[in-house]
């Protein structure tokens, strides 16, 4: 097989409810828990289904999600290194490869409840054109989708200013009309922003339940 046509590895790492979503803790109040849980598994599900994915790999300790995101068709392992994020990421993508051998592993932000499967798919098709590359968030300081085609060469740097951490570091941005890989949310602006795109059938679900 053309190892440029291998499915990728998907690494999604999802925090602990009670640490997510925080700036959104005032729009959804009571709900927060189970809005974090459900843009995850609206983000998850979307990237199971696209054709350039082989497997999605989610870490998190959360038992909850664990259940949901499994039943949604994912590998899930715990976050043994609880050391935040990057190291999460690292994790899933050891425990890719070591499921998956030669697989390109990409690593998906789980902030993602618009995510289109053909547009993930167009994110990553590009990105078997570069070594390392990585998709920017709508706000542009940040990342949404960073890939490599070769574990080896796997080292995220998600956190504050990431797309400038990420273009230090050698990676190539992808300039691609993909809004719903780029619209990750964090703030109510952006969750009513995901809805006017469409949002998956979860976070649709409890959205519908906040105040307008």
């Amino acid at each position: 097989m053309d190892p440029l046509s291998v499915p990728w590895s998907v690494v999604v790492p999802v925090k602990r409810p009670e640490l997510a979503k925080t700036r959104l803790r005032t729009l959804a109040g009571p709900h927060r828990a189970e809005l974090a849980r459900a843009i995850a598994a609206d983000t998850v599900a979307a990237a199971l289904v696209a054709q350039q994915v082989g497997e999605v790999v989610a870490v998190t300790d959360d038992d909850e999600t664990t259940a949901v995101l499994r039943r949604l068709g994912a590998v899930v392992v715990s976050d043994d290194p609880g050391e935040g994020l990057n190291p999460a990421l690292h994790h899933g993508a050891t425990v890719a490869s070591q499921r998956r051998p030669g697989a390109p592993v990409a690593a998906l932000s789980a902030d993602l409840p618009a995510l289109r499967p053909d547009e993930l798919d167009a994110a990553l098709h590009a990105a078997r054109e570069h070594p390392v590359s990585f998709v920017a968030d709508v706000a542009g300081t940040g990342t949404t989708l960073y890939a490599t085609r070769k574990v080896q060469q796997f080292s995220p740097q998600f956190g504050p200013r990431s797309r400038a951490a990420h273009r230090a570091a050698g990676a190539v941005e992808l300039d691609l009309q993909v809004p719903s890989v780029r619209r990750d949310v964090d703030t109510p602006v952006d969750l009513w922003d995901a809805l006017r795109l469409g949002t998956g059938p979860r976070t649709a679900r409890v959205a519908g339940l906040l105040p307008g």
